[in-house]
């Protein structure tokens, strides 16, 4: 049982890998002996992300538009390219929008919803046929949607779209579980509370709100990389592997 946690020699696809909570795992991944590739719409951002991180291991920058589905189509066919089997997805790309109830757009809505959760399916969708190659009983496939303690509560803030597009998430990830459990597929979602990322880059940057947001959280700290990459390398590894359709609240205790 020594290797339980061990992630070497596996193939991941983290989207949104170039900053935030998606860094932080692709991190945690490629240290970790994970060939990892990243995805994100500013090939900038991406492309220096994909260079730091590859001090670590193998790092790959897929510049991409999941907004789309003819973007995810034409993502995967970049990797596919390259591989064939992926053993973890990571859905992570994510969008906000915090806008007063009477005044909130409908191309915000929109906007969210899309790349919150329509790109989350079809990015799944689309990536079956490389995570059905090499799942076994004893380590199947992964799966991990990103979700977010707002998918549970009211967040504070008039991030109508936010809300209930992560919690959205979060039934996804129980209704995938079940139909994708037969293919060796295993689906989990993680929902973060607070950390440093450009999100949050409003609150960080703000000692005060900072320490606000921070004071609800009875660990006393907002999150830290290594917090959302040990749940990640967890339900990627064999110590995972019976944990199907599940989602882990990492907040610190905030919701509690």
């Amino acid at each position: 049982m020594k290797a339980l946690f061990d992630i070497s020699g596996k193939t991941a696809i983290v989207t949104g890998g170039s900053s935030g909570i998606g860094a932080m795992i692709a991190r945690g991944f490629v240290e970790n002996g994970v060939k990892t590739y990243i995805s994100a719409r500013k090939e900038g951002p991406l492309m220096a992300k994909a260079e730091e991180l590859s001090e670590y291991g193998t790092c790959i920058p897929v510049q991409a538009d999941l907004s789309t589905v003819d973007g995810i189509e034409r993502f995967v066919a970049q990797v596919s390219e390259q591989e064939d089997h992926v053993d973890i997805l990571i859905n992570n790309a994510g969008a906000n929008w915090v806008v007063p109830i009477d005044d909130f757009p409908e191309n915000g809505w929109d906007k969210v919803m899309t790349i919150n959760i329509k790109s989350m399916f079809f990015m799944t969708q689309k990536c079956l046929p490389l995570l059905r190659k090499n799942g076994t009983p004893e380590d199947p496939a992964r799966i991990v949607n990103i979700a977010s303690i707002h998918g549970f509560d009211n967040p504070g803030m008039p991030a109508y779209a936010y809300s209930a597009s992560k919690s959205g998430v979060i039934h996804l990830t129980k209704h995938l579980a079940t139909d994708l459990a037969k293919d060796k597929i295993n689906v989990n979602a993680i929902a973060p509370g607070f950390f440093p990322s450009n999100m949050t880059k409003a609150a960080v940057d703000n000692d005060e709100i900072y320490k606000m947001a921070v004071a609800q959280i009875p660990r006393g700290r907002a999150g830290e990389p290594e917090d959302i990459a040990g749940t990640a390398i967890f339900l990627t590894s064999r110590a995972g592997a019976w944990v199907d359709g599940h989602t882990i609240v990492l907040d610190g205790g905030a919701i509690a």
